[in-house]
């Protein structure tokens, strides 16, 4: 049985944590992650508090499993939000772009396992010491806002520097990934851009068909300045090269980027829309329910460590 210590610390069936995306991993995506064995997680991203709590009650009533809320440091709704998580009673919160150190107290007294991601070394130690659960280490392959060393590189670092669970993120698709993984020294993955095709995940149709017909080169990094999100190239992102090639402000930078998520994943527009996605794109070919994705995972996992039990002659 595919398991891992990090089962037992959140009581979970599989140690597969599923991306807290904004505008993308809503209420639906996480229940039914999570009732298929691994961790579920909404993405509040810039929403508002009323949003937040309606979203957890939704997928409260979806699920009886465990499932998290994934908070954006740089929402204007931080301290509402930490509020409704504790409120609600949510078991785990995942967090980025800042340091929850602050609220670790309030959310450790309410019994809220608290796993931030975390792209470099430094970050890593740094936010260790404040009392966090464990780490999400987050290689630049991902989806999203991004940092700059690749899962590879960057998860054994961060296993060696803390004395906390990791796991693993960016760049993950398969059993051969998961396993990639857990010998690097993590204790679970998590995934974002194959649960986006998952069936209950409720972006516009044509999101979704983005990634299924993505290939392998169709990621770009598009922003400034060390602050960059990786999408598939359309017509955005080659403004953004427009930007990048005069030498743009950040304010021209910023402008274009407005409301660009939403218009992609709720109202479908993948011309001029930002389509967040992993490299691990190519690899999404179908959409289907994310019981049979978690299935597949698993079973993946087991055949893939039979492949190397004979590859090694045991």
């Amino acid at each position: 049985m595919f398991k891992t210590d990090l089962c037992k610390i959140l009581d979970i069936e599989y140690p597969i944590f599923q991306g807290g995306m904004a505008w993308v991993a809503t209420a639906e995506l996480a229940a039914a992650v999570s009732e298929a064995g691994g961790l579920g997680i909404i993405g509040a991203g810039n929403a508002p508090p009323d949003v937040v709590r309606e979203q957890i009650r939704k997928a409260r009533s979806l699920t009886d499993k465990p499932f998290g809320v994934n908070l954006y440091y740089m929402s204007p709704f931080v301290e509402d939000i930490i509020k409704v998580v504790i409120e609600e009673k949510v078991a785990v919160l995942t967090t980025g772009a800042g340091n929850p150190g602050k609220h670790i107290v309030q959310l450790k007294e309410a019994g809220i396992k608290v796993f931030p991601v975390v792209s470099s070394v430094a970050l890593a130690k740094r936010l260790a010491r404040t009392g966090v659960d464990g780490l999400i280490a987050e290689g630049m392959e991902c989806g999203g806002h991004v940092g700059e060393i690749t899962t590879m590189a960057l998860v054994p670092q961060i296993v060696d520097a803390v004395d906390l669970p990791v796991i693993a993120a960016g760049g993950i698709y398969d059993g051969r990934g998961i396993l990639a993984a857990l010998s690097l020294g993590a204790v679970g993955v998590q995934m974002g851009t194959r649960f986006v095709c998952a069936t209950e995940c409720v972006v516009h149709k044509n999101y979704k068909e983005a990634i299924i017909k993505a290939k392998d080169r169709d990621t770009v990094l598009t922003g400034y300045n060390g602050h960059y999100v990786r999408v598939l190239r359309n017509k955005l992102t080659r403004m953004y090269e427009e930007l990048v090639s005069r030498n743009a402000s950040p304010e021209e930078f910023e402008k274009l980027g407005v409301g660009r998520l939403r218009a992609a994943a709720i109202d479908g527009d993948v011309v001029m829309g930002s389509v967040m996605s992993g490299q691990v794109a190519a690899m999404v070919n179908k959409i289907q329910p994310a019981q049979e994705i978690i299935n597949e995972l698993v079973e993946d996992v087991e055949k893939q460590m039979t492949r190397l039990q004979n590859l090694l002659g045991r």
